[in-house]
């Protein structure tokens, strides 16, 4: 031990004297958000900076619930293809990999993982957490297995405690993964995972040649995912996204169809804006997108349109359609979709919406014209001049204006009366009691 802490002291030292650049470039990088495609994104990027600024190592810091598969699935691919070796790192201490993240640590050169950690839990459910149907779980189950393999037995790990990791959703603490040669070092931290780097050789991944780290003196450079790229992330997610789409298409409707309600308008459209953004990174269907946007046109022709219902049916159709087959994922856990729990909601919001608007547009062509002469008739008016005894026709005021009107004889100026009829420009009006 004592000998370990003098090494650890002489490492920071030299670390220290060469601070001035001279030193080999060391790249950290974290990913703490569930894994999606702007994590994906990011890492990417890290990995080709640490390449074009001749990085001799990535640390990659992993703590997350987990993610989306066939992000993982990108990430895994970037950090085997790396140029720049990668060790990945689950830390600080309460930390974990689960999931999607177990992926990621096993694909690291070196995997490493700090004090009161833990990783593993692989096992494919859907984007909410829930079990996945019998036939679609085993789909998923085996297409998983595979994967956890070829990267296990590529780093030499245990090919049967990673396997089991996806199938029995077994979890690891940092010194059970270590016992079961899953990870290879257990450290304190950056600092202490970096002297126990030193001087370890590294096999490429293929059988490709084999590189020994030199890290005294190194420089340590943190790059972390900037606060915009953690925000994108969330928004990028199949589920939000959908949502996202939804809410702007309702917003701008609302606001084309009562101009001056200001707020429907700014919300439709921010939403729509970072609905676009996250169907950027995400493998949109064009076919999904245009049943939506019928269906959206099928419910607007539904309030202008008496069809029975005929046209909200096509519309649900269409909507249920379009969103199963908005993002060109399998279907399953190993691509993208959009949940049936997030799906059936929106429809039943949809429809309440265009039942709400059906209802209020019948009320409105039911209802007695509120324009033109023919809004005068029920309206309360008072006699001027001009009936007598024996006259037919006189004037009266009505709605704030004078007019020439027919009614009963024997009408007295001051009387009350009511507009009964209209007839072309004439009004006829009737004695009103009370």
């Amino acid at each position: 031990m004592r000998t370990r802490v003098w090494l650890a002291a002489a490492f920071l030292a030299a670390a220290a004297v060469t601070g001035d650049g001279a030193g080999p470039l060391v790249i950290s990088g974290r990913i703490d958000t569930p894994v999606h495609p702007a994590a994906a994104g990011y890492l990417q990027k890290l990995l080709d900076g640490a390449n074009r600024d001749g990085a001799a190592l990535v640390v990659l810091t992993i703590s997350t619930p987990g993610g989306l598969l066939a992000s993982t699935r990108e990430m895994s691919s970037a950090i085997l293809a790396s140029k720049v070796p990668v060790v990945t790192y689950v830390s600080p201490s309460g930390a974990s990999a689960a999931s999607a993240g177990f992926f990621l640590l096993l694909s690291g050169d070196v995997a490493a993982m700090a004090p009161g950690t833990n990783t593993g839990a692989a096992h494919p459910v859907g984007g909410e957490g829930q079990d996945l149907p019998k036939k679609l779980s085993e789909k998923a189950e085996q297409d998983a297995r595979a994967f956890v393999r070829t990267l296990a037995k590529e780093r030499g790990r245990n090919v049967a405690k990673a396997e089991a990791a996806v199938e029995d959703s077994l979890s690891y603490t940092e010194t059970e993964a270590k016992d079961f040669g899953l990870v290879e070092i257990v450290a304190r931290d950056t600092p202490d995972l970096l002297l126990q780097l030193e001087g370890r050789t590294v096999r490429r991944m293929g059988g490709g040649a084999e590189t020994k780290l030199a890290l005294a003196g190194y420089r340590l450079e943190d790059r972390p995912m900037s606060p915009i790229e953690k925000v994108l992330g969330v928004v990028s997610h199949p589920n939000v996204a959908y949502v996202l789409f939804l809410l702007g298409l309702v917003g701008l409707y609302f606001e084309l169809s009562t101009p001056g309600a200001i707020l429907p308008g700014v919300v439709g459209g921010i939403s729509l804006l970072l609905a676009l953004y996250a169907f950027s990174v995400l493998p949109v269907n064009l076919a999904g997108l245009g049943l939506i946007l019928f269906a959206i046109l099928l419910f607007v022709a539904e309030i202008k349109v008496v069809s029975h219902g005929l046209l909200s049916l096509g519309g649900a159709i269409a909507l249920v359609t379009g969103s199963l087959l908005l993002f060109s994922g399998k279907g399953d856990a190993a691509g993208y979709r959009v949940d049936l729990g997030i799906i059936i909601p929106g429809l039943l919001l949809a429809l309440g919406i265009v039942g709400l608007l059906t209802w209020k547009t019948l009320q409105l062509r039911l209802a007695p014209p509120r324009t033109g002469l023919e809004a005068m008739v029920g309206e309360a008016a008072r006699v001027v001049d001009g009936f007598g005894p024996a006259a037919t026709s006189g004037r009266i005021h009505v709605a704030g204006e004078y007019w020439e009107a027919a009614g009963p004889p024997g009408l007295s100026p001051g009387e009350p009366v009511r507009v009964a009829r209209v007839e072309g420009a004439r009004l006829f009006v009737e004695r009103r009691n009370g």
